[in-house]
């Protein structure tokens, strides 16, 4: 190999990040020509990418990304499949990449990420393309699992990002005085990761939930004997313990097990005559 030609293979890993002998290859393919061999190894990569897309992809990363203001804010999973492609700078640098795009252009979708245009330094590709050219210079599936936009104008937006980056959650918080509501916010986003609820309040748990819970509990009652008579109000009791599992504001509040989150939301009202309501949140655990 000639000092030119080794030179050109340096160059071209420098750019896209393969492996020496795929880079000499590509250019051995294309006659030297850079722009023909990026190409090439792009198609290689595609090519990589759907022979791999059958591949179960559960590692990755949680990727959280808010406004200065904290008026909007996005909330990601890339996955990949083993954990040391997760932790290595190029995956976690890809996945940064794709959070900060997501929220400059207020996506609110997958999909439309999908169809975005990265920087330079990922080539200028749509996303949708880098996807699969990570995909052959990693020699992993990679995915982009889900994506939550999140848009605040009546409140703030906050959120919470485990150590490791494999839970996270981001919350909506409407209220006329934001100044003094992050530290809470926070604080409901961290309710939020650790404790798992569904839904902000009861009346939103889905009828199916309840129905599917309610006839689990009775079949469970007259399994152990219970009289007829009472298998009502078993049922009512074992709902009532549902909700306090299943419900933000019947939770009881981390900072204070003795405290049950709607508490603290009055009496945060109370002290500070402040509109303070849970709007949305979004849980996101990797590979759930």
């Amino acid at each position: 190999m000639s000092q030119t030609s080794a030179k050109d293979v340096k160059s071209l890993r420098d750019i896209t990040g393969a492996g020496m002998m795929d880079c000499k290859k590509a250019l051995d393919e294309t006659g030297g020509d850079m722009q023909q061999a990026i190409d090439y190894l792009r198609k290689k990569g595609a090519a990589l990418a759907a022979k791999r897309a059958d591949r179960d992809a559960r590692e990755g990363m949680v990727a959280i990304r808010m406004t200065a203001d904290h008026k909007t804010g996005v909330i990601l999973e890339l996955n990949c499949e083993t954990d040391f492609v997760a932790r290595g700078e190029v995956f976690t640098s890809f996945t940064a990449a794709l959070a900060d795009l997501a929220l400059a252009s207020s996506t609110t979708s997958p999909e439309a990420l999908l169809t975005l245009t990265l920087g330079e330094a990922f080539g200028g590709e749509i996303v949708d393309d880098a996807i699969k050219t990570m995909t052959g210079k990693l020699g992993e599936k990679i995915s982009l699992k889900r994506l939550v936009y999140l848009d605040a104008r009546d409140g703030i937006v906050e959120a919470y990002l485990h150590p490791g980056s494999q839970l996270g959650a981001i919350i909506h918080v409407a209220t006329d005085k934001p100044g003094l509501v992050g530290e809470l916010a926070k604080d409901l986003a961290m309710q939020v990761a650790a404790a798992a609820p569904i839904v902000v309040d009861r009346s939103f748990v889905p009828a199916d939930y309840i129905a599917k819970e309610s006839e689990i509990y009775r079949q469970q009652a007259l399994e152990q004997g219970k009289k007829e008579a009472f298998v009502d109000k078993i049922v009512v009791g074992r709902l009532e313990k549902y909700y306090q599992d299943v419900v933000l504001s019947e939770q009881f509040f981390i900072k204070d097990n003795t405290t049950k989150v709607s508490d603290v939301l009055v009496e945060f009202r109370k002290k500070h005559q402040a509109k303070v309501d849970v709007i949305e949140f979004v849980r996101c655990k990797l590979g759930e």
